[in-house]
């Protein structure tokens, strides 16, 4: 799914008026400057999601916020040690303390849909996780690296 913009095309929709009104007033809070780019946005994130249930194989990249507690047993560790097992999904995290011993932490992850998935159900599993959210873009990162003919990185001796 390319997100070039190549041209434009019109939309016609009718909705029911406090909705519409919730509209508008979404576009006005945010300051957007129409209603076409929230509708746009809307778009995007369904059509993210909707490829995540529908394509287990498509590459997705994305993130995952977990909020947890701190003092339920040995959370931390376990969530070290999912993430560790999904080493190739999962590119880097960043953890905060939050009050009364809660923790919340945002991985930055990439991979097929359906590892991702399982990442997240694994994640959950974990005893003490009180929030999980998967949000996914199908727009990828870059390589890290390029392996050179040899099969190794750019650079390292053969």
């Amino acid at each position: 799914m390319s997100t070039e913009p190549t041209s434009l095309a019109r939309l016609s929709m009718s909705l029911p008026g406090e909705l519409f009104r919730q509209l508008d007033n979404m576009v006005e809070e945010r300051g957007l400057p129409s209603r076409s780019q929230l509708i746009a946005e809307l778009i995007r994130h369904a059509l993210a999601e909707h490829e995540a249930h529908t394509r287990p194989d498509e590459m997705l990249a994305g993130t995952i916020t977990i909020v947890y507690r701190g003092d339920r047993g040995r959370v931390r560790h376990q969530l070290a040690q999912t993430q560790a097992e999904y080493l190739k999904e999962v590119i880097s995290s960043q953890h905060v303390f939050l009050e009364d011993d809660q923790s919340l932490e945002v991985l930055l992850v990439q991979g097929p849909a359906v590892r991702l998935k399982d990442l997240c159900d694994a994640l959950r599993r974990v005893r003490g996780v009180h929030q999980l959210q998967l949000v996914t873009t199908t727009a990828l990162l870059p390589p890290l690296y390029e392996p050179d003919v040899n099969g190794l990185p750019e650079g390292a001796a053969a």
